[in-house]
Order: C-alpha cells, then structure tokens, then sequence
C-alpha cells in the first residue's frame, strides 16, 4: 500500500467530534462538522464554549437572533486576539513598577475573564503565547491564586465533592453536563505546590493543569474536568476564615478517607469509563499509597510522583549528554538526593528502574542501580540503622557496610555526604528553599563530575533550593542547573551564558495523557512512563546538551507532546495493553508505522478554531 494509501485510510477513520483532516501528500484539507445547538441569541454570548463575540459573521447573527447584539464590525480571529494583547500589554506597562506577585495575579484575571467569556480564543492565545503565559496558569503563579482563591473566585469551573456528599457521589457526577470526558484532574488540596495544605482552595491546580492539557496536548475543553475532593483541611488559619469556601473540619484520616476516596473513583469510571484520571498535589502519606491502590485497576497517574519522576530522570540523561557521554553511561552517575518525600520517592524509583533496564533488566542491576544512589532527608544520610522508616525508601538505605569505610554514619549532614560521595548529580526535592546553602555548594564542588548538575526541583520558586546565580558563581561555570520553577538565565561573563533549565512537568504529563487516550490503554504501565521519560531526553539536540541546555524550550511543547504521545502508544502496544480509541481499535493500531502514529496523534489534537454554529429545536 503507497504512503498516500495509507494516509488516507488512516485519516478516513479519524473523524473527530469537532473536526477532521483528510492528509495528501501534497496539501491538507480541513473539513469543518457544524455544532448544534438548541439555544439562540445572548443565550449563545453568555456560553463561553460557543461564544465568538464580534467574530460572528453576519450569516450567523441572522441565523442565531444575534443581529444588533453585538457591534457591527466582523472582526477576525487575529484581530480579537490582537485587541486582547494589546490590553494585557498596556497592563504590563502600567504595572511594570509594582510587584511581580501582584502583576502575575493581575495577568491571571484577564486571562480567567477570557476564559470565562470565549474559551477558543483563551486557548488560542494561551497557544500562541504558551511560553509566556504558563507561568501564569500554571507553576508558580497557580500556587498564589491557590492561596487566595476563596477571595477570587467568582465562577464555578469544575466539580466539588466533599465529605457531606457521602453515598450521593454516583448521582452526583450526572449533574456534570458533558456526556464525554477524557481528562479528569483530581486533588484533596493536602500539599499544594509545596505550600500546604490549601483545602479546597486547591482546585486552582486542577483547572492550570487541564489547561495545560488543552493547550499541549490538543485535548478537547469541552472534554476535561477539574475535581476538588473536599475532606477537610487542618489549615488552622483556613479553618478560622469567613470567607473560606471549603469545608470548615478536620480533615477525614484513615478508612474513612479512603472511603471517601473509593467513592469518587467508581463514580467516575461508572459514568466515564474510558476516562484517564490524574492526581495531584496530595499529600505524601497519601499520594503513592492511592497510587498503588487505584493504578492497576484504573486508567490513573500521580503526576507528583510520576510525572516529576520522568521530567528528572529526562534531566538527568540530558546531563549525562551534556558531559559528551552516551545514555547508556546514566547507571555510573552517583547521585545524592535529598528529600524522601512523594517526589522525591518517585524519582529514585524511576531512576532506578532507567539504570536497571540499561544494565539487563535483572536482580543484579537493581542492585547496581540502588547503589547510585545517596539519600538525605531532613533527619541526614538514610541507612539502615534508620528507625522507622519509610517501607518505599527503605530500598535505598545505605549499608553500613558501605558507610563506614567512608566515615559516614546514619544521619550524616548533607555536606559530610557531599564532601565524602563527590556525586556527579545534586537532586533537590525537600520543598525548603535556600537549602542548598554556600556551604552544601562548595562540598559540591568537590564533584569529581567533569559537568556537575544541580537540580532545584522544588516549586514554587520561593522553595528551590538555591538560585542559578548561587549556584553558577559557587560551583563553577561549567556546571548543568535545572530548576522546578522558572528562573532567568545567569550572565556568567565572556559572552557565557549559564542556562536555567526548568524541569517543567508539563514536557510530560500532556503527552502521557494524550498518548494513553488514542492508545486506549487499560492502565498507564511504568514502561509507558519510561518511554516518555525517554523521548523527552531524545528531544534535545547534541549543540543544544552541549551548551547545557537538558530540556527544551516550552515554546515547542506541542511538537514535544506529540512526540511523547507518539512514545506512549507505541509503548502499549508492545506491551499489549492498547485498546484502541473510538474507531481505531487495537488491531488498528498495531497495523500503524510509527509516521502513521505520529499522523493519528496529530489528527486528533484539538485546535482552537471557532466553528460553524447551526440552531435546532429541542
């Protein structure tokens, strides 16, 4: 069968809800499926998934009762978006002298006001201008309006479920009004960003990062859905707020959270049952245990643990390629981590497993893998003689024997460790800012690494563990910084520029998302994880690894999730878990070349065009 045989069987079974691609060869024509609604005139103004404000073309005001509602002048797509810049602009400018929390917080509202009013033309500038504006919707400025989100809010997005709605969550979740969802973000508000416990306050991560699915990952708004699950906070000064929109207890333990938890979860699969469920931001006594409670029952991921894993496991086999090395040489990096957290658990498993699969995949090379690696918490060096301790880190102590020729001992500070092991990696997942102190950076130092890394992970940017600038002028020039939360590049003199390389979990999460949807996964595997982790590293240029530069810029983030989407569904077919998506089923897809993945991918990644409105009766 010839190429453009293929392309168009392929594409002739890609009909989508909102549009769909028949690809030549030689030219691309798009077919447009008219929406139908049953409602006319400021009804359709007031709808912000309908609504075009003065794109309407005339034709349409005749058909939808909106002649004399709206100015006369039918203004184009690019000319709403360039009236909307235009006013953020002027915003900047005006506010340019004030503090940046308060010009960030000040972006996010016209930006919600836009979302509120025209959601194409919110994701259209949200695309265009991704690299500017994720910071706004996402890490860190989320983190602020999470914090003051009961002074913000002002329209419902998304769904609360609380403790009080014990035994109704199954009618519950029909009182949503779209028949189809293929992306839920879920949190309990426990451990937002790093900042606490936000109660239900904490929706404002949920709705950041659907965005970022939309945006990234072409998943149709229309079709995700942000979930609160509300069991209390033990945020004291929450608790004694009046204008506090959550539940004002305790927050529930036990088996009754988890009730509560197991509640919301056959609710949502009983109404959507090919939905891909992703949490976020709960607490670390809870995040990896829902995890294995629900992953292999479930089409679910943590992003805490998971997706941060395989955006630093990318990270750090972009480091090893920035020291003129092959991937393959990852399993002789010594890396000390420090914290032992969700995150933090989560990376050293993933890196573990990338070691293992380099060194056969066997008993042996777990055991090689382990010994890479050094873990400190707030308590010091975690070995063995450790009381107490974690059963998920409790594979990572440190011998004794393996110690004690070193001169180090349980509880070792982080500099004896650093001044002792010389690692070539530094990774920071403890959420406690300035942590890596002048003194932690000179033990650093002393790395034996021809290109030391730091990694800064910890969000927001208050919470990183140093600075690039400390970073650079302590450790040396040479070095690889990456960071959690964006931070501008270091003038480090003679035309060097030291590269801020943000370790944003949005390279991942999208395409982890997108990739499991068109493959139809039953669960998202670790090897599906490891496949995107993978790609990621892959997507780097050997100029770019070489300048320092580990993870590329967020200004390519669509390319990069197709490319990991593409990663994720070849992973599940190999592991014979695909399923297939609406009309490509699992045969299907196993029959695809890896370009024809690519153009599946492609052909089902929404995109913010304003369709033809067509009114009908009830």
């Amino acid at each position: 069968m010839s190429n453009f045989s293929r392309q168009v069987r392929l594409s002739s079974t890609l009909i989508r809800g909102v549009q769909y691609k028949i690809t030549r060869s030689f030219t691309t024509i798009e077919c447009h499926r008219p929406s139908i609604l049953h409602k006319k005139g400021v009804d359709i103004i007031h709808d912000p998934w309908f609504n075009k404000g003065t794109a309407f073309s005339m034709t349409e005001r005749d058909r939808l009762e909106l002649r004399g509602l709206l100015p006369p002048n039918v203004q184009t797509e690019e000319q709403q978006s360039e009236r909307f810049m235009t006013d953020l602009k002027k915003l900047e400018m005006n506010a340019r002298d004030g503090p940046s929390d308060t010009i960030c917080l000040a972006k996010w509202r016209i930006l919600n006001r836009l979302h509120d009013r025209n959601e194409t033309m919110y994701y259209k500038v949200l695309i265009a201008h991704i690299k500017e504006y994720a910071p706004i919707v996402y890490t860190p400025t989320v983190g602020l309006v999470c914090q003051k989100y009961s002074g913000l809010f002002r329209r419902p997005r998304g769904m609360y479920f609380s403790a009080a709605d014990r035994g109704e969550m199954m009618a519950m979740v029909y009182n949503w009004p779209a028949d189809q969802v293929d992306m839920i973000v879920v949190s309990d508000g426990s451990n937002i960003m790093g900042l606490g416990d936000l109660g239900v306050q904490g929706i404002g991560i949920a709705i950041g990062k659907l965005d970022l699915y939309v945006a990234a990952a072409g998943i149709n708004p229309q079709r995700v859905l942000p979930i609160m699950i509300d069991v209390g906070t033990n945020n004291e000064t929450l608790l004694k707020d009046p204008l506090y929109l959550g539940l004002q207890e305790h927050r529930l333990e036990g088996e009754e959270y988890l009730s509560i938890i197991d509640e919301l979860m056959e609710a949502l699969f009983n109404r959507w049952p090919h939905v891909i469920v992703q949490f976020e931001d709960f607490q670390r006594k809870w995040a990896s245990k829902l995890l294995q409670r629900y992953r292999n029952t479930y089409r679910m991921f943590n992003d805490d643990v998971q997706g941060t894993a395989g955006v630093a496991v990318a990270g750090l086999l972009g480091a090893v390629r920035a020291q003129q090395k092959m991937m393959i040489d990852f399993p002789k990096q010594n890396i000390v981590v420090v914290g032992a957290g969700s995150a933090g658990i989560g990376v050293l498993k993933a890196a573990r497993r990338t070691m293992a699969r380099m060194l056969g995949n066997n008993e042996d090379a777990f055991e090689s893998a382990r010994s890479q690696f050094w873990v400190v918490d707030v308590n010091g060096l975690i070995t063995e003689e450790r009381e107490d301790i974690d059963h998920e880190v409790k594979p990572f102590a440190r011998k004794t024997n393996e110690i004690s020729h070193r001169g180090l001992r349980e509880g070792a500070r982080l500099v004896e460790v650093l001044q002792e092991v010389k690692p070539d990696v530094l990774l920071g997942l403890s959420a406690v800012g300035g942590l890596f102190s002048k003194e932690v950076l000179e033990a650093f130092r002393g790395s034996t690494s021809t290109r030391p890394a730091i990694f800064a992970m910890s969000n927001p940017t208050t919470n990183a563990e140093c600075t690039p600038e400390e970073a650079f002028s302590i450790v040396g020039k040479h070095m690889i910084f990456a960071s959690g939360s964006p931070f501008k590049n270091v003038d480090l003199g003679g035309g060097r520029i030291g590269y801020c390389n943000q370790g944003n979990n949005m390279y991942l999460f999208p395409g982890i998302g997108l990739g499991t949807l068109l493959s139809g996964a039953r669960i998202i595997s670790d090897d599906m994880l490891q496949a995107a982790a993978e790609c990621l590293a892959e997507c780097m240029t050997e100029d770019e690894v070489l300048k320092g530069i580990i993870y590329p810029p967020i200004s390519r983030i669509r390319d990069i999730t197709k490319k990991v989407a593409v990663a994720v569904i070849t992973e599940a077919i190999e592991e014979d878990l695909a399923e297939g998506y609406r009309e490509m089923n699992s045969r299907d897809l196993q029959r695809l070349s890896k370009e024809e993945i690519l153009l599946h991918v492609e052909n089902n990644m929404w995109k913010p065009d304003y369709p033809t409105l067509i009114y009908k009766d009830d």
